[in-house]
């Protein structure tokens, strides 16, 4: 009687073991946090080095990109501010004599930038192009300082042989053959 007792009890666990628990409407989920806010959004300084060739003889393009705190900071998305740079870009003679040396912000491209680019963008670099005859060709940009954005507003930053800078907008774009094309504005 005993062992069947126990093989009662036995089956009796199993029996209650194997039995669907009842699943609890109420869910508990944490209550969502909204981002903290992160400091202002900075760029990495940057320094490059070109050598060019120009007016028969080899010069040294030297572009220097810094985060400046004393320029006025933007505001490139609500809530989320970034610094702005300034832009050294020196041209050494061959023999090491200097040139150019001029600093650039974001107010040497006022004329370029639509009101947006203005309130929301920061400066993002001065890049060698080409020599092209007695003028040395810079591409520089303006738009959003996150690494991962395509929104820029791209210029044509021209030094001629005699220290004279002017700026534009660059009005060309490259295609996939290297060549340079007007841009046609299609409705696209």
């Amino acid at each position: 009687m005993k062992r069947y007792l126990l093989i009662l009890l036995a089956a009796a666990a199993m029996v209650t073991a194997c039995q669907e628990k009842k699943q609890s409407t109420v869910i508990i989920a944490p209550k969502p946090e909204a981002p903290k806010p992160s400091g202002p959004v900075e760029m990495q300084d940057m320094n490059a080095q070109n050598e060019v060739e120009w007016i028969g003889k080899t010069y040294k393009v030297v572009v220097s990109r810094k985060v400046d705190r004393e320029l006025p900071m933007v505001e490139v998305e609500p809530g989320k501010k970034a610094y702005d740079n300034r832009i050294n870009l020196r041209i050494l003679r061959p023999d090491g004599t200097e040139f150019f040396n001029r600093d650039f912000t974001k107010s040497a491209f006022a004329g370029c930038l639509d009101e947006t680019t203005k309130d929301s963008g920061v400066l993002l670099g001065i890049v060698l192009d080409r020599a092209e005859g007695d003028d040395l060709i810079f591409a520089a940009s303006v738009g959003s300082p996150d690494v991962l954005s395509d929104e820029f507003i791209p210029m044509v930053l021209t030094v001629t042989r005699m220290g004279d800078v002017s700026i534009q907008r660059d009005t060309t774009m490259d295609t996939s053959n290297g060549q340079e094309q007007e841009e046609e504005d299609e409705g696209v």
